[in-house]
């Protein structure tokens, strides 16, 4: 399985993509952030935004974590709601011709501490409510 370039995915294509190992300012201190370091406003949200979180969250970014960081914040402004992982790995799927159990693990192996810890939170949106992740 080919892993998504900038040029691979019009999803992917919207932002500014820079590579993880570049060196990279901190995210600015007017920035808002929660107490447990999510974004109070997505709007605020920027690809040097998503770097410095992957960063905390000891996770160099790669373009399939790329491509989900930008289902995620599409998805949100079309729906007004952060997708749960369902939509994400039916994304993969239907992208990558995976299945539904590999395109779990895959985001899994992404962000292996959670989709909500890590993939909402580098993605820019507030911290999700408890749902199914599953």
């Amino acid at each position: 399985m080919e892993e998504p370039s900038s040029k691979t995915s019009s999803t992917v294509s919207r932002g500014k993509l820079g590579s993880a190992s570049e060196s990279h300012a901190p995210v600015s201190t007017d920035t808002d952030k929660d107490d447990e370091g999510y974004l109070t406003n997505p709007a605020d949200w920027t690809s040097e935004v998503a770097i410095s979180f992957a960063e905390e969250e000891k996770i160099v970014l790669s373009g399939f974590h790329w491509e989900i960081i930008y289902f995620v914040r599409t998805y949100y402004d079309e729906h007004r709601v952060i997708p749960d992982v369902r939509h994400v790995t039916g994304h993969l799927v239907a992208e990558h011709g995976m299945d539904k159990k590999a395109a779990k693990k895959l985001l899994f192996d992404l962000f292996p501490y959670g989709y909500a810890k890590q993939a909402c939170k580098i993605a820019g949106m507030r911290k999700p409510r408890a749902w199914s992740t599953g």
